[in-house]
């Protein structure tokens, strides 16, 4: 696995409305939860088109982090939802960090609404 996709530490304090990420070659990821809920990789989630447009005031607090493997984690969200697994890779690809934006400009957008 490249060094890039290998998460060393993360945090998602109760209450925050951000998840955070530090991979090993020294990079730093913040993801609003909306972003999180929005690209939500799960069988269900996916028969959208686009990312699910959550209403004003939903519920979007994490209660759990659960490792799955070496290659991803579950995010567990207050509501109950839980089947989205988040791959390292694909969450290094949401970083939306003006560094990362520079080295891969991203196809996809997400708006809350």
């Amino acid at each position: 696995m490249s060094e890039a996709l290998e998460p060393v530490e993360l945090r998602a304090p109760r209450g925050a409305r951000v998840m955070e990420i530090d991979w090993a070659d020294g990079h730093r990821s913040v993801y609003p939860h909306d972003l999180l809920r929005g690209f939500c990789p799960c069988a269900s989630c996916q028969g959208h088109e686009g990312p699910i447009q959550f209403v004003e005031g939903g519920d979007l607090e994490l209660s759990d982090i659960q490792s799955v493997g070496n290659y991803a984690f579950r995010l567990v969200w207050r509501d109950g939802h839980q089947t989205g697994i988040y791959s390292h890779r694909f969450l290094r690809s949401l970083c939306t960090c003006s560094s990362c934006a520079a080295d891969e400009p991203k196809s996809r957008s997400f708006r809350r609404e």
